[in-house]
């Protein structure tokens, strides 16, 4: 765009993950590229971490950068008196800013703040979606609510933007807006930390610092732990393996409200846990070469690609996604991924070219391919050599930036006269 504007975008919580990460990346390049930036998000709490820190020290050369709002009743699970409120809450937010754009992420966000931007008649409504609400795990009466939600939405938004074409084709089959209004632009990322791991950062020296020999063989994966994401898979499918290979190891990179509950299952399954502290600063690398299952704990978003580097296997068996940050990061950093084929992640991950994809729920199969990985290093590391360069240049942060310039542009009525407003 020619012209700097204000934009505002909307995200249901800003915690530790993917379409969080997303959002605050699109903040913070179009910070730099000279637009007035506002952030509004609802109440942060409990153990999936936060960005709000990487987000209000944002600031561009000439001093710019993100404003943050915190939306009291926003949250995240259904609450008609809390969406209420919050609906009124986001009316006046815009009301007050008079955004130029309202870019909403996350159902939540998404359709009370899309219905909010119409009714305050912003000149461009762009809605993301980052993962489809509603999925066949649910129970039907709830699934329909999403989808009819979804259907308002569409209503009252100029442009869809979808992270992987899969998301396009889900909500088209449900009735959710029209086919010109979708776009699909890849979620961007930093990919420069994860092509080349700096001086001192290599997987040798990672591994020490988890505890982790070098003979070793890691299976990673880099999630919330919590419902769908697969860690329950990975227990049952590996179990006996992890028993069996005292060198096999499942590294797990996060936290979440199920961590006490997969710890329980993993111990009461034989398997011994290392919790690990990553923000002390030990005298001696951890002793964790014993345990089967080695828990790091949040780890901020700049030291992801070291623990990726540590890994020979990433595992991302969850059952639903929009296009999983984690695959395309494991494959820039060089690291094969073995993912359940759901939703977009087949559009990075394909089978026997760029990683190892399974049948959602499959436990034999994703056995079989992490076995399969294990048994074929040599084939492994050129399927994750060849997905590292399709995805260097399609993921950058800079590409979804400037994709999103051309999404506002096109949706805004008329940008000759379009300034910042005072």
């Amino acid at each position: 765009m020619r012209f700097p504007v204000r934009i505002l975008h909307v995200s249901t919580r800003l915690i530790l993950g993917g379409s969080q990460e997303n959002t605050v990346l699109s903040c913070e390049g179009q910070a730099r590229r000279g637009h007035e930036v506002h952030l509004a998000f609802g109440p942060i709490y409990g153990p999936e971490g936060s960005l709000l820190e990487r987000a209000e020290k944002c600031r561009a050369a000439d001093g710019r950068g993100i404003t943050t709002h915190v939306v009291p009743h926003m949250v995240r699970e259904i609450n008609p008196l809390a969406d209420a409120r919050c609906y009124v809450e986001l009316r006046r937010l815009i009301a007050r800013l008079k955004p130029d754009v309202v870019h909403t992420h996350s159902s939540k966000a998404g359709i009370l703040g899309r219905a909010a931007a119409w009714k305050e008649r912003v000149p461009a409504v762009i809605h993301t979606i980052h993962g489809p609400p509603f999925h066949q795990y649910q129970s039907k009466a709830l699934f329909k609510l999403y989808v009819l939600s979804e259907r308002f939405a569409a209503k009252r938004c100029h442009r869809i933007v979808s992270v992987a074409n899969a998301m396009t084709r889900q909500y088209l089959a449900e009735g959710i807006g029209r086919p010109e209004q979708y776009i699909t632009v890849r979620s961007g990322m930093e990919v420069e930390p994860l092509l080349n791991a700096p001086p001192g950062h290599d997987c040798a020296h990672t591994r020490e610092q988890l505890g982790i020999a070098p003979t070793d063989f890691v299976i990673g994966t880099v999630a919330r732990l919590a419902e769908l994401k697969g860690h329950d898979d990975l227990l049952d499918a590996l179990a006996p393996d992890l028993i069996k290979n005292s060198g096999w190891k499942l590294l797990w990179v996060g936290d979440g409200w199920w961590r006490g509950r997969l710890l329980d299952k993993a111990r009461s399954m034989g398997l011994t846990v290392s919790e690990l502290d990553l923000h002390a600063s030990p005298s001696e690398p951890p002793t964790a070469s014993a345990s089967q299952i080695i828990l790091t704990g949040l780890v901020p978003p700049e030291r992801i690609p070291d623990m990726i580097r540590a890994m020979d296997v990433l595992a991302h068996p969850s059952y639903r996604e929009g296009l999983p940050r984690t695959v395309p990061q494991a494959l820039l950093c060089g690291v094969c991924p073995v993912a359940y084929d759901v939703d977009g992640t087949g559009e990075v991950c394909r089978e026997m070219q760029t990683g190892r994809l399974v049948p959602p729920g499959d436990r034999t199969v994703l056995r079989e391919a992490i076995q399969w990985c294990y048994e074929h290093p040599g084939e492994r590391a050129a399927m994750a050599a060849r997905g590292r360069d399709q995805c260097a240049a399609v993921f950058s942060s800079e590409s979804m930036v400037t994709a999103l310039e051309a999404v506002y542009a096109a949706a805004l009525p008329s940008l000759r006269d379009l300034g910042l407003r005072t």
